[in-house]
This record gives structure tokens, C-alpha cells and sequence, in this order.
């Protein structure tokens, strides 16, 4: 009953009753959320009442009879397989205990106890099976008598087990479901054919392959059936792939994610499309607690991804604009990605698609449109936790990702006409991060600037620079430098943008890391 005020709650009875989903929302509607009695959780008289609201029956059931349960719960289960959606059933009972042992029960009304001890649904099943000839004098109690023996010997071994013994490797190795290996190469090799593409068109062309090659996958989001998305990835998929696989779904962030997790469980990879990546907000809990902890908690692979419109520069301003990768990266069990061109697009897309893991996929909208290249046609792959390099340098070192690729490059082609070259690393994915091609390009050139988008304060960038600086500090002939957003919200106007911006302070910080 106390869950039932979370918003999950709602999101989750609305799109089960929107689709009409073969689900049964069961509520054990015990009094008290915790030490919080009901009449201080909800104002409706019944919870089961909540199911007018979304065009379902709402069902209010006697929890202490268990044949009462049992017809509800038939009735219920036999109209979900009938294709005719969710039931809401209320079962109304009481908590003898405390919500856990050390709660206790001191908040509870004493007479209450009394109340619901004349109720006790054990006591009421037998009476039902004495009634009925089922059980005869002496039959409770020799029961009673073998299951306290069964219990107590489960419960001296369970106290007995010697506690988990294991290593950090192993602790690690829990964390993500092996991934598939690699394609195995052509045995003639072929170059392949290409197209010059867009960036949102490299997308589109990755996700339509992924379509392709698998046909349980799901795509989940708002707006991107017949619409085609915000910004059109999906546009034509309807046609091509139908309305089974291709799904809008109300405006649920969280509803859309753990929907998402729910298929991957059953067998159907899945891909939720953020309308922006600002509103993955309204999905975090889903995301780092149910998503990212799921292979770790009981060793299911959980194949979903997560394509969020992220940056700036578009004049959206501060809730449609932010780089959010810095608030997952230290969430354990969740892969990242962030293609800085066309090419790496498509192939991290189907990557991610593919690796059996929650991979959360960075899109930068400023590069839709702005960033084109040729980009291979067919099953484009590029491996997650793989840098490039994207343009080699003696001079210093460049550690960028997403559009923060294009800054340093532009950069890096000014500093070259001055005699002075700039070697840039694009780091392609976040979680987990080449550390051998950095550490690698650090030690050749003694200089790195760490640069994105986001804000400078709390970063991934600190991360980068704390480990460079650690392991290659011996290398170092200038301090590790970092370059970020200034610690604002991204405003509206283009040209106050321009001030947060990292990209017109980058000579700058060359500058100076180039003076040691």
C-alpha cells in the first residue's frame, strides 16, 4: 500500500492499461506503509478505487481468505489471457509484525492486534478444511509438528553456511553478462561500401540494421511510431517494421525503462529512446538500481539501450541542452557510449544493441545535422571500450569524446600551422574507457587536456585527469589539464551559450599547457 504512492505506481498501471498488458497489479494493502498508516498515504477510501482512473476494474479482496485470493486472482489472471488488459486487486489484510524486525510495532493501536487475530487466515483455512471433511482431529497438529522440524533444520543450516568467500576479480566479472564474441573477419577482405551520411542519418541507418538482424528487438519511446521522433530517427520504421516493435508509449520515463528491462528479462532486447537526455531523470531509479545492479544481483543479462539526445549549442537551453554522462559514470553495471562522428554512430549503435548489457547511448544533437562523413553500409560494428585516434601529435594530447571531438580537432589543424602538434584521443566510450591508448598517447607527448562539454566541477573529466595523473605522472612535463563547461546551467541565448561553452577557451588552455 505505501509503494503505491511512488510514481512508478502510476506509470506502470497506465501504460500496462494503455497496451493492455496481460499483468495483475496486486496490492497487499496491510495499513501501514511502514510506521505511516494509510489515511496519511492516500485520500481515495480504496486503493482498488485507482482503477477507474486508468479503464481498468479495480477488485477490493478479502487478503485473509485464501480461497476469496484465489478466485480474484483466477477471475483476473483468465482476463489477461483474453486479451482484455490489467486488474488492479486490493487485498485488504493486516501486519501482525513490524514492517521488519527492527521496526516493531509500538505505532500500531494495540486493539488492532485483537482485531485481526480473530482473522488470522491460517486459522480461517482450517476451519474451511475441518468443515469440509479435508482434515480430521489430530492432522494440524501432526502437520504443525513436520514442518517445525523441515523449518528449524533449513533454518540451522541457512545459520551454519560458512559466509561468501571471493576476490575482487570475481566481484568484477559479476558486474556485466559476458559479451558475444566479435564477428568472425571475411576470410577475402572487402572494403566496404559506403555512403556519406549525416549524423542522425548514421543513427537511423545503425538502428534499421539492428532491426534487421534481430527480430525480437523493441524500441520504445515517446513519439516514435508514426511521428518518427523529436528529431525523426525513427521516421518510416512504423512502415517497415510495424507497431509491434515500434512503440510509442505515454509520457513515462521510468514506466517506458522498466517496461524495457521486463523484455529484455523475456528474451527481447530493447531500446528506449530519451526524447531528451535531460528527462532520464524521470528514469533514473530504473536505470541504476533495476537495470544496472540486475546482472550483478542474479546473473540475467539485461540487453537494453538507452538513446539519449544530449548537448548543446542548439539554443535549447537548460533543460533540454545538459551532458548527463556524469551522472551515471560511477554507477557499476551500466556501459556508456558518446560517437563523435557518423561513422562511429551506427557502428557503437549496433554494438550496444548487441553486447547483452544496459548500455546508456550519449547522441549529441549539435552533430545531427552539422557532421557528415562516409560511413560503411551493412553491419557496422565498433567495439565498445575502444578509443581512436583521432588525429596524431607529439606535442600534447587532447582526451575528448561526443562533440568535444570536433573542438579539439579544429584545434588541433589552428596549432598546426603554427609548427606545434596536437595528438587527439576520442575516447568513443565512457564506461568502461580505453585507459592503454590514453595512458599510451600521454607518455608519448608529456601533455594532456581533458575536454568536454559538460561543466567543469564533478566532470568525467576529474576522473580522466586523476588517472592519468596516477599512472603515467612520470611522463608528465606539464600538469594534467582540464576543460569543461562553465558550473551554469546552459542558458537559452546563443550568445550567452557561447560563454559557457567550452569551445571558444580551448586555444587558451593549449596555450597554456603548451608554455611548461
Amino acid at each position: 500500500d505505501g509503494a503505491t504512492s511512488e510514481g512508478d505506481f502510476h506509470e506502470a498501471l497506465n501504460l500496462a492499461a494503455v497496451w493492455k498488458l496481460p499483468v495483475l497489479f496486486v496490492v497487499e494493502n496491510n495499513a501501514y506503509g511502514l510506521s505511516t498508516p494509510v489515511g496519511e498515504q492516500y485520500a481515495c477510501r480504496d486503493l482498488a478505487d485507482r482503477g477507474a482512473g486508468y479503464g481498468i476494474p479495480g477488485e477490493i479482496v478479502d487478503g485473509n481468505d485464501l480461497l476469496a485470493v484465489v478466485a480474484a486472482v483466477t477471475k483476473a489472471a483468465e482476463r489477461a489471457r483474453r486479451g482484455e488488459g490489467p486488474t488492479l486487486l486490493e487485498f485488504k489484510t493486516f501486519r501482525m509484525r513490524g514492517h521488519e524486525e527492527a521496526s516493531g510495532t509500538a505505532y500500531v493501536p494495540r486493539h488492532l492486534f485483537e482485531e485481526w487475530a480473530a482473522k488470522d487466515p491460517v486459522v480461517r483455512f482450517e476451519a474451511t478444511l475441518h468443515q469440509r471433511g479435508v482434515l480430521r482431529a489430530g492432522d494440524i497438529d501432526r502437520l504443525r509438528a513436520a514442518l517445525k522440524v523441515m523449518i528449524d533444520s533449513l533454518v540451522d543450516e541457512a545459520l551454519a553456511a560458512p559466509l561468501p568467500e571471493s576476490t575482487a576479480e570475481r566481484e568484477l566479472a559479476d558486474v556485466f553478462a559476458p559479451s558475444p564474441p566479435a564477428p568472425a573477419p571475411p576470410l577475402v577482405e572487402v572494403t566496404p561500401a559506403t555512403t556519406e551520411m549525416r549524423y542522425v542519418d548514421a543513427i537511423r541507418d545503425g538502428l534499421r540494421e539492428a532491426l534487421r538482424l534481430h527480430p525480437r528487438l523493441v524500441v520504445l519511446g515517446q513519439d516514435i511510431a508514426e511521428y518518427g521522433g523529436v528529431f525523426k530517427v525513427t521516421e518510416g520504421f512504423v512502415e517497415e517494421f510495424g507497431k509491434k516493435r515500434i512503440r510509442n508509449t505515454p509520457i513515462i520515463e521510468s514506466g517506458a525503462v522498466g517496461a524495457a528491462l521486463g523484455l529484455a528479462l523475456d528474451g527481447f532486447p530493447a531500446m528506449v529512446e530519451m526524447q531528451f537526455g535531460d528527462f532520464i531523470t524521470c528514469g533514473f531509479n530504473q536505470v541504476v538500481n533495476n537495470l544496472a545492479k540486475t546482472h550483478y544481483r542474479w546473473g540475467a543479462a539485461v540487453p537494453v539501450v538507452i538513446r539519449a539526445p544530449v548537448g548543446g549549442g542548439v539554443g535549447a537551453g537548460p533543460f533540454h541542452s545538459q551532458n548527463v554522462e556524469s551522472w551515471f559514470t560511477s554507477v557499476a553495471g551500466l556501459k556508456g557510449v558518446a560517437p563523435a562522428t557518423p561513422s562511429d554512430a551506427k557502428g557503437l549503435l549496433l554494438a550496444a544493441v548487441e553486447d547483452g548489457n544496459p548500455v546508456l547511448y550519449l547522441e549529441h544533437k549539435l552533430l545531427y545535422r552539422s557532421s557528415k562523413e562516409q560511413v560503411p553500409a551493412g553491419p557496422h560494428r565498433v567495439p565498445l571500450g575502444v578509443a581512436r585516434l583521432a588525429r596524431a601529435g607529439r606535442d600534447a594530447t587532447i582526451v575528448t569524446y561526443g562533440v568535444g571531438v570536433s573542438w579539439a580537432m579544429e584545434a588541433a589543424a589552428r596549432f598546426a600551422e603554427k609548427g606545434r602538434e596536437i595528438e587527439v584521443i576520442d575516447l568513443r566510450t565512457l564506461m568502461p574507457w580505453d585507459r592503454g591508448m590514453v595512458l599510451a598517447s600521454v607518455r608519448r607527448t608529456g601533455r594532456v587536456l581533458v575536454l568536454h562539454e559538460a561543466p567543469l566541477t564533478g566532470g568525467f573529466g576529474g576522473e580522466l585527469a586523476a588517472v592519468i595523473g596516477r599512472e603515467v605522472f612520470e611522463s608528465l612535463d606539464a600538469p594534467v589539464m582540464r576543460l569543461g563547461g562553465l558550473d551554469t546551467p546552459i542558458p537559452f541565448s546563443k550568445a550567452l551559450e557561447a560563454i559557457f561553452s567550452a569551445q571558444g577557451r580551448v586555444d587558451e588552455a593549449l596555450e597554456d599547457l603548451l608554455k611548461y
